[in-house]
């Protein structure tokens, strides 16, 4: 088993806390960690922004996308979306459901996650029945059949772990209540709107295996359960049930807004909380350099302090390799005690091995992001 060669040293002048209480002359921490926040860490004091770069060559840069420009994702199942940032583990996918689904879909590639950016509407899937709306999270078991009924259009944020599940996280010393209670997960049910689509009608179910949809045409509707039993089974979380870990002496690692854990990937969701009182303590998301995994940032709504130009439906990719962090703008504030809350939603997604962006994500890209960092 690997052991990092791992020893606390201080060289020249330093804090005695990471996030807090900078030596003179150095307003600027950045932190050079391993394993997404859980490894062996540096942190370096410098005279000048890290991310103050005058130029940038080559094909490693910090990226932006308006995904609200996107084209050709509203089509007739949403295995004919476009991935937009995909790895072997992952695949990221942003789709617009109109009108009601008259046909089953299945994942048989691994677990779905949908987060839902707009609207709301009735899910139907093998276990039941449930009504999903603005904000919510619902993870789909992977083969588990499922429709929607929209009742306006559907703007879903769709993240498969491919050939893989999704967990909880470890919640460790405050608890297994701390964050959400597992409580608030709520499962279908086979209630009356259930049982009222049981039909003899002509189904299809569209599967996707290995990236290829296969059609199965049965002569009734194949949800037609009439109850459950187990363990196995799609949960809902809304965000406005994640009551987000604080500290008001000390700036929490995006670690510590964990949602769901899969292989070699996670789902963090940051959600509107005080921001850090403590007169020491860093107030913004601290300069790091995150060097094992890629980060994205689903921009949901909100005033997102720590970046400038950026609206709700945009998304930000951050790969690994270099350090980034606040915006100018936001590290100003921060230190002048401007802002006392947040009030963002979004959802990021962290993957230990490199995203590729697509053709369709690409042609959404605003080029100049990567120099947006510089001082106006």
């Amino acid at each position: 088993m690997r052991k990092w060669i791992s020893f606390p040293k201080q060289v020249g002048k330093s804090s005695r806390q990471a996030h807090a209480d900078f030596p003179e002359q150095a307003i600027y921490e950045r932190e050079a960690g391993r394993s997404g926040f859980f490894g062996p860490a540096t942190h370096f004091h410098h005279q000048h922004a890290p991310t103050g770069w005058s130029e940038w060559r080559g094909p490693l840069r910090p990226r932006a996308f308006d995904f609200n420009k996107l084209e050709a994702i509203a089509p007739g199942n949403p295995w004919l979306t476009p991935d937009l940032l995909h790895n072997n583990n992952c695949r990221f996918r942003l789709w617009h459901c109109h009108s009601k689904m008259d046909y089953l879909v299945r994942n048989a590639d691994g677990d779905d996650l949908l987060f839902v950016h707009e609207g709301s509407g009735h899910l139907y899937c093998d276990y039941g029945h449930i009504h999903l709306v603005k904000g919510d999270y619902f993870l789909i078991p992977r083969s588990t059949n499922w429709r929607l009924e929209p009742d306006e259009t559907m703007q879903l944020l769709m993240i498969e772990a491919t050939n893989g599940s999704y967990g909880l996280p470890e919640k460790g010393l405050v608890g297994n209540h701390a964050i959400f209670d597992p409580a608030v997960l709520d499962t279908p049910d086979i209630d009356e709107a259930f049982q009222a689509q049981y039909s003899e009608d002509q189904w299809q179910v569209y599967v996707k295996r290995h990236q290829q949809v296969s059609v199965i045409t049965y002569p009734y509707n194949p949800l037609d359960a009439i109850g459950w039993h187990g363990e196995l089974a799609p949960v809902r979380l809304n965000w406005r049930d994640i009551r987000p870990l604080m500290s008001h002496r000390y700036h929490l690692p995006p670690s510590a807004h964990t949602t769901f854990v899969a292989e070699r990937f996670v789902v963090c969701t940051f959600v509107p909380r005080p921001i850090e009182s403590d007169p020491g303590a860093l107030k913004v998301p601290f300069y790091h350099n995150n060097d094992d995994y890629d980060e994205v940032l689903f921009y949901h709504e909100g005033d997102f302090f720590s970046r400038d130009n950026i609206d709700r439906g945009m998304v930000t990719f951050h790969p690994a390799g270099f350090t980034h962090g606040p915006h100018p703008k936001a590290f100003k504030a921060g230190r002048e005690h401007k802002k006392k809350f947040t009030d963002e939603v979004a959802v990021m997604l962290d993957t230990r091995d490199a995203l590729q962006a697509s053709d369709e994500a690409l042609a959404v890209e605003n080029p100049d992001y990567v120099y947006s960092w510089q001082e106006k």
